[in-house]
């Protein structure tokens, strides 16, 4: 057992490591969902909120720091399996870094199959290559909201497996019927 401990432990610790080096800032604890759980030989469990710990240490006794600075003993002898958790509104609900790229968009209404492109910048800005070049983007409910410079607005949204753009004209709401609605693909995707 100390033996799968030693390979295991330091493992699981350069993962912990590894991961809080490119997970990207969160604005509050509350918003993240993710959780670590923590089974143990004798079947129970144990979640932690991954937003507040600061790392896990790996030696007799294993301890829990907390990003607050309190800190939870758990017997890593105990423990069976340690589990990586995101609620399904997380997995399902694109974030920020999703959307920034370059979208190949259509263009909808008479052009029918003309096709342009959108740019989403990390800084909320954003551009596209027909009209008012200038805009300015926010995420809003797992969406990518866009007004323009000339008032229109647009909406680059996940459907299912693909994407959809929805456009509104001049003096519509994202709450009005769009003016239309056409496909969008991601030209840069990015790996989850």
């Amino acid at each position: 057992m100390r033996g799968f401990l030693r390979v295991t432990a330091p493992s699981a610790l350069l993962l912990f490591t590894f991961s809080g080096a490119f997970a990207t800032p969160r604005p509050s604890p509350a918003d993240d969902r993710g959780s670590i759980v923590i089974t143990f030989k004798d079947g129970h469990h144990q979640s932690f909120a991954v937003a507040e710990i600061a790392r896990i240490d790996f030696k007799a006794p294993s301890v829990v720091v907390y990003r607050d600075g309190h800190q939870e003993k758990v017997s890593a002898a105990d423990i069976a399996r340690i589990e990586f958790e995101t609620s399904e509104i997380t997995s399902m609900t694109p974030s920020r870094a999703h959307f920034i790229g370059k979208w190949e968009v259509g263009e909808g209404g008479a052009g029918g199959g003309s096709r342009f492109y959108i740019t989403l910048e990390a800084d909320g800005d954003a551009r596209k290559t027909i009209g008012a070049a200038h805009g300015t983007w926010t995420l809003v409910e797992g969406e990518a909201r866009i007004t323009w410079d000339d008032g229109w607005k647009d909406e680059i949204r996940k459907v299912g497996t693909t994407h959809e753009k929805r456009a509104y004209e001049p003096g519509k709401s994202f709450d009005d019927e769009p003016s239309n609605v056409t496909p969008a693909r991601n030209t840069q995707p990015k790996p989850i």
